[in-house]
């Protein structure tokens, strides 16, 4: 039994130890905002926060994130992600957006940790590619 805390509230899940955590979100908790895109933690389409860092689901074991606290794309009450999200309507950002919730996640960290970062920042830590 894994015990960790998504989006604010505590769940357990049964899953074996090295279940990704991006299925253990998507299949098991059907919280599908995250997306799978390579599955070698290179895209960052499954990017969410673990105790507040960006971090690719895709290879995260389930084990990992024992007792600690997960924020996926679905998570409300962020304000420097609801921020970002308005702003991508606004500015028109998404494409076929399958990208975009692990974008936004990326994003919201770095906002997080570097409130007014410079492009060497960004380039830095936007690490995500466009499908």
């Amino acid at each position: 039994m894994h015990t960790f805390n998504v989006n604010g509230k505590a769940v357990n899940l049964d899953v074996e130890d090295d279940m990704p955590l991006l299925w253990a979100l998507r299949d098991e908790l059907g919280m599908t905002g995250t997306k799978f895109g390579c599955g070698v933690a290179a895209c960052g389409a499954c990017t969410v926060h673990i105790d507040g860092v960006a971090t690719r689901s895709c290879v995260m074991p389930v084990v990992a994130v024992a007792g600690k606290s997960v924020q996926t794309i679905e998570g409300q009450g962020d304000p420097i992600l609801a921020k970002l999200q308005a702003a991508w309507v606004e500015h028109q950002v998404p494409q076929c957006g399958y990208c975009q919730s692990g974008m936004l996640m990326a994003a919201t960290a770095l906002l997080r940790q570097t409130p007014h970062p410079t492009d060497s920042d960004i380039d830095d830590a936007m690490t995500n590619i466009c499908r």
